[in-house]
Formats: C-alpha cells, structure tokens, sequence
C-alpha cells in the first residue's frame, strides 16, 4: 500500500481538494486524519462538509466534545481522539455504529485509537512544509480505500 503525495499550497487547494474528496469517497467510507495541530485536519473536514451540503461554518473541531454529526446531501460523523485516554473511552463514543452507517466518517487524532478502528480506511496524514502549504500522504489500508487513494492522486493538479 504505497502512499499517494499531495502537495496543498494554500487554503484554496485544501478546499478544492476537500470537494473531490467528496466526490470519491463512497458512502460508509472511514478516513482517519493524522497531523500536528494546526495542520489542517479540521479544515479540510470543514471542505469536505461543505461539498457535502453542510452550511459552511457548521462543523468545528470537536476536541471538547468528542464527537459531532451533521446532515447535509450526505451525513459526516466526525470524531476527535486527541483527549482520548484510551481504547474503551474511544468505544464509549459509539464509533461501530459511524462506521456501519451510510455517512462519511472522519477521525482526527486516529493514531491514538489504530485498534478500534476498521480494516479498510482512508488513512491521511498532513504534514506541514510552510505557513500556507501542506503535503498529504494518502493511503488505503484495504481494496474498497486502495481504490479511492489511486483516484485521488490520479490527475490531483492545483
């Protein structure tokens, strides 16, 4: 499972790239989201959300509450495990039943909670390169997300 490299510059490739994201991203897909803060992992959340007919401004990290859904042309379920202290807290939050739906689930901080989660995800790490740009390191752990890895970077050009 080879990586696929994305270079974001600015807020505007991390839009753009959050609405194709949308666009490939089969219902019941999980994508987990790995970075320091301030990396972007909410925001591009945010751009796919909107992509999805969530009014902007609607989803906010949810670092305090755990935990947020939200119903727009297609329901997002996104989870932060940052304050996660463990796997059965993680658990507590009901992710089998995010997972098992036909929305979109995004989980911020998922290096923290890698045993809970589901075989075949999107896995993205972000990393940053400067003050405006980022690289994405995208990568499918299984056929179903191998797949939407490869059509991501297919033709990705900003």
């Amino acid at each position: 499972m080879d990586a696929i490299e994305i270079e974001i510059a600015n807020e505007e490739d991390m839009r753009a790239f959050g609405e194709r994201l949308a666009r490939v991203l089969p219902d019941g897909m999980v994508v987990t989201l790995d970075g320091t803060l301030g990396a972007g992992k909410t925001r591009l959340v945010q751009a796919v959300a909107v992509a999805c007919g969530i009014a902007e401004g609607t989803v906010v990290s949810p670092t305090f509450v755990l935990m947020q859904s939200y119903a727009g042309d297609r329901a997002i379920h996104h989870f932060d495990a940052y304050r996660i202290k463990d796997d059965d807290e993680f658990l507590e939050l009901g992710p089998d039943e995010s997972f098992e739906s036909a929305g979109l689930t995004f989980i911020e901080w998922a290096d923290r909670v890698v045993d809970c989660l589901p075989p075949d995800r999107l896995a993205i790490k972000i990393e940053v390169t400067s003050q405006t740009s980022r690289q994405l390191k995208v990568v499918g752990t299984g056929e179903r997300s191998q797949s939407v890895s490869e059509e991501l970077g297919s033709g990705w050009q900003r």
